[in-house]
């Protein structure tokens, strides 16, 4: 079948979980096209020839915060630059292909593609479960407005698929048809991990300037490896009992993978790899961020981890030392790599052929 594939551009965890998913399709004989935007488009240009670029929104964060005007100036900016680009791009590609199912995570221009040419449409992602499951009173507590707004974006962003096929490591009800929950979807450098427990945390921060998190872990008195601070160095910085990284994929898994536990923002990717290899997490959510605190409560009440809308040494020190009882709770979640979720994209698939999507 052939199938177009649009990816978002915000981070990087779309475009890994959706590399696992094209590799898949690949292998089973599927002719793809890829639409990938931001940060999404390199990455998957280096697996796939056939990724093509287009434009799609990133967000501006500072102090662990979101930045919403600057965020929507930059992208107000970049979409009158780059909208001929995308419109050339769609141009190029019907005259070339002639896709009979789309695919998209949280990518907006394959999904109007669907909608405009009458193709079924699969979305696969994490962020559905926002809108298409119940959260509970105690989840949604003193969010319930941030709640509400993010719903009503997450439900324009994608509306009227076919399917909805929603990676998560928990699993709320869900209120709506067509919609199915899978566990984390994992790429192969982390399914081949070999885990042990060491002294350290591991920290990872995203967002510049957040001195606040490091003056905390230099209060903790416990050995950091901290990925993402220190943007501009090129090898290992040692201060104290706090060593910063340069971004490095392979390190940093090898660091996730003997952590004692890990401290970090909320999400997705990171924590369904911590999930799943037993490490237990502090979740610190972005602020401005819904998603992020949805995944960060689900964590501590899954047993898991804790959720920390604002870091303290107090916090900190919780956390570690209740990272024993973490790691017992830990030892009930099972996942069989990504076997689950792909023998149910293949099914999806077939029953899209034989047009009872």
């Amino acid at each position: 079948m052939k199938i177009l594939y649009g990816v978002v551009g915000e981070g990087l965890g779309h475009a890994m979980r959706s590399r696992v998913c094209i590799e898949h399709l690949i292998s089973q004989g599927h002719e793809l096209e890829i639409m990938a935007a931001g940060r999404a488009y390199p990455y998957l240009k280096k697996y796939f020839e056939q990724t093509n670029q287009i434009h799609g929104l990133h967000i501006v964060t500072e102090m662990n915060r979101v930045q919403k005007r600057k965020t929507l100036a930059a992208n107000a900016k970049e979409v009158g630059k780059r909208l001929p680009e995308n419109i050339a791009a769609y141009f190029d590609l019907i005259a070339q292909f002639t896709p009979k199912l789309v695919i998209s995570d949280f990518e907006s221009w394959t999904h109007n593609f669907a909608r405009l040419h009458r193709l079924p449409i699969v979305s696969i992602d994490n962020m559905q479960i926002i809108n298409r499951a119940r959260h509970s009173g105690a989840i949604l507590h003193g969010a319930r407005r941030q709640f509400e707004m993010t719903k009503r974006i997450v439900k324009s962003k994608l509306p009227h698929c076919n399917h909805y096929m929603i990676s998560t490591f928990f699993y709320p009800e869900l209120r709506k048809e067509r919609t199915s929950l899978h566990p984390p979807i994992l790429r192969p450098e982390v399914l081949g991990l070999a885990t042990t427990t060491g002294e350290h945390l591991l920290v990872y921060q995203t967002a510049e300037g957040n001195q606040a998190l490091q003056h905390c872990l230099e209060q903790l008195g416990v050995p950091c490896r901290v990925y993402g601070m220190r943007r501009d160095i090129s090898s290992e910085v040692s201060q104290g009992h706090l060593t910063f990284c340069p971004i490095s994929e392979e390190a940093f898994l090898r660091d996730l993978a003997s952590a004692r536990a890990v401290v970090a923002s909320a999400g997705f990717t990171l924590m369904g790899e911590a999930v799943y290899l037993k490490k237990p997490m502090l979740a610190v959510p972005l602020s401005g961020q819904f998603e992020q605190l949805l995944n960060a409560r689900y964590l501590a009440a899954s047993g898991y981890g804790m959720a920390a809308e604002q870091l303290s040494t107090a916090s900190l020190s919780e956390f570690v030392g209740r990272t024993p009882e973490f790691s017992q709770n830990l030892e009930g979640y099972h996942q069989d790599g990504n076997a689950e979720f792909l023998a149910s994209l293949d099914q999806v698939l077939d029953r899209a052929e034989a047009g009872l999507l």
